[in-house]
C-alpha cells in the first residue's frame, strides 16, 4: 500500500460519549486521521467537539439519525469504524457497512486489541456486575496487585488502553472489565482470563428483541474466557447450567447441585466453603443483602483462582463499602433514613433492594420501563412498603399495575424526582415508615443523562432536606 493512500484513509468513531472521545483519541495517539460521527447535538457536544478539533480530530454533529449516507463521502477510504456501546449494533447502517466487508468493531474490542497480553476478569450479568467489578478490584489492589478496572463502568476500556502507551505506564498485574451485553455483542474478539456471569433475568430486550438473543450473547463471553464462574442461585442459569460450558458454580442456596454443595457455598451458620473447606464467615462482607453474598462468592472464587489464600481475601472484604447509587446509605435525618438505589434500572435489581432495606419502605420509582415480568416485584412492594410515589414517564403506567395487583399502600404519581421526594418524606412521617428508598426499576433517559446523574440529584435532594432540619 502507498504512503499516499495509507494517509487518506479515515478511521471512523461513532459517538460523542467518553466511549467514542477515548476511542478517538486513542486513534490519533497512533498516527491516524480520526473522524467522529455524532448523531445529537447541543451545548455540550459543541464544547467536546471545539476540545477534539484543537487536538486535531475532526468531528461532525449530525444533529439527525445516523444513515449510509452519513458515510457515502468517504466509502473508499474508510480503513475501520469504531462504535459506541449506545450505537444499536444491529442498527441498518452498520449492517449495510459490515456487508461491505468494512471493518466494523465496538470500542471495547479496539481497546482489547491493545490490551490482551495483560490476564483478564470479564463481568457480566444483568444485576450484580458492577459490585462484583467494584469488590474484585478492592480485593486485588490490598493484595498488592497492580490493577485497573472499566468497560461498562469507570473508564472507557481505550482510555486504559491509550494509558499503556505512556512512558510513566506501570504494567497491570490484571484488567478487570465489567461487560454489557451491548459491548460483548459489538467486540467478539474479547476473552478473558476468566468470565464470570453474575445473574441474568429479562433486560435490554427492547434492542435484542427476545431472551434468547439477550443469553447467547452474554454466554459468548463465556465460552471465550479460559476459567468461568457462575451463580447457581439464579433460576435462569441454573435451569441452564447443561447448555453452559464447564465452570466453577456458587451459591447460597441449600439445594442440590448435581448431589452436591457448588464449588463455593455458605452453610447455615454462615461460613463460606471452597469444597468441603471452611474460609471465612460471611459478616466480613457490610454491606446487606443475599444478592451481595452470591456476589461475596463470585468474587472469592475468582480470587481464589488468582491465587489469594482465604484470609488475605476475608480481610480485604471487611474494608469494602457499597458502591455509589447501589443501595448507598445517604443517612438519618429525625429517625428517618435515605437509600440511594438509582442503579436499580430494572424490576429485578430494585426487588433486591426492596428485600435488602430493613421495612417499612417508602419507595420512590419510575423513569422509562423496560420490558419484563413486573410481578415478582409488586409482590415484593406489597411485602415491604408502606407506600410508593411515583414519577417519570411511566408513572401512570405503573400506577394502574399496581391497583390492578391489589396494592392497599398509597400510591403517588409526581413530575418529577424532586417533587417525589418531598412526597416521599410526607408518606413516611404520615405512615410511620423508617425509610425511603429511591429504587426506580426504570431506566433513567427520560429525565437525565444517566443513572448516576439521577441519583446524584437525589443525594442533593436529602442534602437539601438534611440541611433544613
Amino acid at each position: 500500500m502507498s504512503k499516499q493512500k495509507k494517509s487518506n484513509q479515515i478511521h471512523i468513531v461513532l459517538g460523542l460519549g467518553s466511549s467514542g472521545i477515548s476511542a478517538a483519541k486513542l486513534l490519533k495517539s497512533e498516527g491516524k486521521n480520526v473522524l467522529v460521527l455524532e448523531n445529537n447535538s447541543n451545548k455540550k457536544l459543541i464544547n467536546i467537539s471545539n476540545q477534539l478539533k484543537s487536538e486535531g480530530i475532526k468531528v461532525i454533529l449530525l444533529g439527525k439519525p445516523l444513515h449510509i449516507n452519513n458515510f457515502t463521502p468517504w466509502i473508499e477510504r474508510i480503513c475501520s469504524i469504531t462504535v459506541s456501546p449506545g450505537i444499536d449494533w444491529e442498527h441498518i447502517a452498520l449492517k449495510e457497512l459490515r456487508y461491505k466487508k468494512i471493518n466494523t468493531q465496538g470500542e471495547v474490542e479496539l481497546a482489547w486489541e491493545r490490551l490482551n497480553h495483560i490476564p483478564s476478569i470479564g463481568i457480566t450479568g444483568t444485576n450484580g456486575k458492577t459490585t462484583v467489578t467494584n469488590m474484585l478490584n478492592h480485593i486485588l489492589k490490598l493484595n498488592n496487585l497492580i490493577t485497573d478496572m472499566g468497560g461498562n463502568i469507570g473508564k472507557a476500556l481505550s482510555k486504559i488502553a491509550l494509558e499503556s502507551m505512556q512512558n510513566n505506564y506501570q504494567e497491570l498485574n490484571w484488567l478487570i472489565i465489567e461487560l454489557s451485553s451491548y459491548q460483548i455483542e459489538s467486540s467478539p474478539k474479547v476473552a478473558p482470563t476468566i468470565g464470570i456471569w453474575t445473574t441474568f433475568t429479562p433486560d435490554h430486550l427492547e434492542r435484542h428483541n427476545d431472551i434468547e438473543t439477550y443469553f447467547k450473547i452474554k454466554r459468548s463471553l463465556l465460552e471465550k474466557s479460559s476459567i468461568r464462574i457462575y451463580n447457581s442461585d439464579d433460576q435462569y442459569l441454573f435451569s441452564k447450567r447443561k447448555e453452559l460450558p464447564k465452570g466453577i458454580w456458587v451459591g447460597t442456596n441449600q439445594q442440590s447441585f448435581y448431589s452436591q454443595h457448588p464449588k463455593f457455598w455458605i452453610d447455615q451458620k454462615g461460613y463460606i466453603f471452597e469444597d468441603q473447606k471452611q474460609l471465612f464467615h460471611s459478616t466480613v462482607l457490610k454491606i446487606p443483602g443475599k444478592h451481595n453474598l452470591q456476589n461475596l462468592l463470585l468474587v472469592t472464587a475468582a480470587a481464589r483462582e488468582i491465587g489469594l489464600d482465604h484470609s488475605s481475601i476475608a480481610a480485604s472484604i471487611n474494608s469494602f463499602k457499597s458502591i455509589p447509587h447501589r443501595l448507598e446509605y445517604l443517612g438519618k435525618v429525625n429517625n428517618l433514613s435515605f437509600f440511594n438505589d438509582s442503579k436499580a434500572t430494572n424490576f429485578d435489581s430494585s426487588l433486591s433492594g426492596l428485600e435488602s432495606i430493613p421495612h417499612p419502605i417508602i419507595l420512590i420509582a419510575g423513569g422509562i420501563q423496560k420490558k419484563g415480568d413486573y410481578l415478582p416485584w409488586m409482590k415484593q412492594i406489597k411485602q415491604s412498603t408502606n407506600g410508593i410515589v411515583l414519577f417519570g414517564l411511566s408513572a401512570n403506567s405503573l400506577r394502574e399495575a399496581l391497583l390492578m395487583s391489589s396494592y392497599t399502600g398509597e400510591i403517588i404519581v409526581k413530575q418529577n424526582l424532586e417533587e417525589a421526594t418531598i412526597a416521599s418524606i410526607d408518606i413516611a412521617r404520615k405512615t410511620n415508615s423508617n425509610n425511603i428508598l429511591l429504587s426506580p426499576a426504570c431506566a433513567s433517559f427520560d429525565q437525565y443523562q444517566n443513572y448516576e446523574e439521577r441519583g446524584d440529584h437525589f443525594k442533593k435532594l436529602v442534602k437539601k432536606y438534611r440541611d433544613s432540619k
